[in-house]
């Protein structure tokens, strides 16, 4: 079976392993830091609720069979220890089954995070995590080469990622086809980083190159994938350029630091010995039969899996990050298939005057991630998620099922709750509890260079009205009891 081992990829192997494995790490950091707040017993939009009226069937998860606030916290650091040991390449030095349990063991846990995290966890980059991770289990050990039946599926997954997130803009938004998508993109991108503003200050001209670039990387390159040997490792080096450049201009969480990792699953040993000038890789040895068996079983079920997406793409409804299965295993991937012509903010606010008067002395709560402060300069997140923030910025596009968690938002901080005060980057009240809190909504734009030198304003925003009227402990008294 000679086919089989593809033994000229040992390095791509270790890339792609160590390289997932340290995602997920910063997943399950997530996990510990957020997940109690959002969706624990006490948090935005609880768990133990989810689960009652979901069954195990169609969102399998450790927690459908039991949740408590310290289960999470021991699946985090389990999550935690795990992808760290990974990460070393210590399951690595085993045999084959070591780094598939360790990796499987990974998918599980995070799969039952994904299940029960309802719009917290709704990310496309949440999907291809689980996927990678699940591929990344059979690749073996440093005993074995790597199989080339899941080499060719990770450059499948690369080709769906890159190919879906260029259909899905071509079909979609008409700035995308006239190529001015980034007169706007990187002034109303969910969260920009430190260098957004400089990138939408480029001269327009340049906006229009660089949407044509994204349009070739996307549509043309990835086909290019399939043509093992220099060819395949051109096509993976644009791809990884084109994701460094969305780092630098972007906070995506780790969609870009994951897509950079699966790409050089095209690299081979030749190529890395020539870019390092020493011998790259090392001999492996046969897999064993057992391996080979499971292997090839999980590549014909990934082979039956990917029908869905294969007829996704080529659909004039193409679905964007979706998954066809309750597995998150082959799904379609996509962004940013509208582009926002303008950018609104959410600004929430808090007083401890006894009434909301327009006397009233409103002091604003402050976010780590999205705009707020206009002379604030934003942070590089990426590829830690701060998927409160994220979620803000869909609240702020006027979806209503957002609300169904940021009312029960605004009620932790009449509360002053200590742990969701801790996902703000500052609480006005340093832990007292307003009388009322109320939300506002705010045109931001970029300050122009004249601007930002006459005020050190790098936002300028617009008060563009009340999106929810002032609210008390008193008043989700009454509605409590109005029920």
């Amino acid at each position: 079976m000679e086919w089989f081992d593809a033994e000229r990829y040992t390095v791509a192997r270790a890339v792609v392993q160590r390289g997932v494995a340290a995602v997920f790490v910063v997943g399950f950091v997530v996990v510990l830091r957020q997940f109690r707040p959002l969706l624990g017993s006490h948090g935005l939009l609880p768990v133990p609720a989810f689960v009652a009226r979901v069954p195990w069937r169609r969102a399998p998860s450790l927690f459908q069979w039991r949740y408590s606030d310290g289960l999470v916290v021991a699946v985090g650091w389990v999550g935690v220890v795990v992808g760290l040991a990974l990460v070393a390449g210590l399951p690595q030095r085993a045999a084959p089954w070591v780094p598939m349990a360790a990796f499987l063991l990974l998918w599980g846990l995070y799969l039952s995070v994904v299940n029960v995290g309802q719009t917290f966890y709704g990310f496309g980059w949440e999907s291809l995590l689980l996927e990678a991770g699940f591929l990344a289990a059979f690749l073996g050990s440093d005993d074995v080469a790597p199989p080339v039946t899941v080499l060719v599926l990770l450059w499948w997954l690369v080709l769906r990622v890159e190919l879906g997130a260029g259909l899905i803009k071509w079909r979609g938004d008409p700035a995308w086809r006239d190529l001015t998508a980034l007169y706007y993109h990187h002034e109303t991108q969910p969260m920009p980083g430190p260098l957004s503003r400089l990138f939408h200050l480029l001269p327009r001209p340049m906006h229009r190159v660089e949407v044509a670039s994204n349009h070739v990387v996307q549509l043309v390159v990835p086909l290019f994938l399939l043509v093992p040997g220099p060819v395949q490792a051109v096509a993976a080096g644009l791809m990884i350029a084109t994701q460094l450049w969305l780092v630098l201009s972007g906070n995506f969480a780790w969609l870009n630091w994951l897509t950079i990792v699966l790409a050089f699953s095209a690299v081979d040993d030749r190529v890395w010995s020539t870019v390092l000038g020493v011998h790259a890789g090392g001999p492996a040895g046969a897999s064993p039969g057992w391996f080979v068996a499971v292997v090839l079983a999980v590549s014909a079920l990934c082979v039956v899996l990917s029908w869905w997406p294969l007829r996704n793409l080529f659909s004039r409804h193409q679905l964007m990050n979706a998954s066809f299965n309750v597995w998150h295993l082959v799904n379609a991937y996509g962004a940013f298939g509208t582009i926002g012509r303008r950018r609104t903010e959410v600004v929430v606010e808090g007083t401890l005057d006894p009434e909301p008067s327009l006397d009233a002395a409103w002091e604003e709560y402050g976010f780590r991630g999205k705009p707020g402060d206009v002379l604030r300069l934003p942070r590089q997140f990426a590829p830690y998620h701060l998927r409160l923030d994220w979620l803000m910025w869909f609240l702020a596009l006027g979806s209503s099922i957002q609300m169904r968690w940021f009312l029960p938002f605004l009620l932790r901080l009449l509360e002053a709750d200590p742990p969701t005060l801790r996902l703000l980057a500052s609480d006005p009240f340093g832990g007292e509890r307003p009388r009322w809190v109320r939300a506002r909504l705010y045109r931001y734009r970029y300050a122009k260079p004249d601007e930002r030198r006459a005020t050190g304003a790098r936002w300028v925003r617009q008060d563009a009205g009340l999106m929810v009227d002032a609210l008390s402990l008193e008043t989700f008294a009454r509605r409590t009891r109005a029920r």
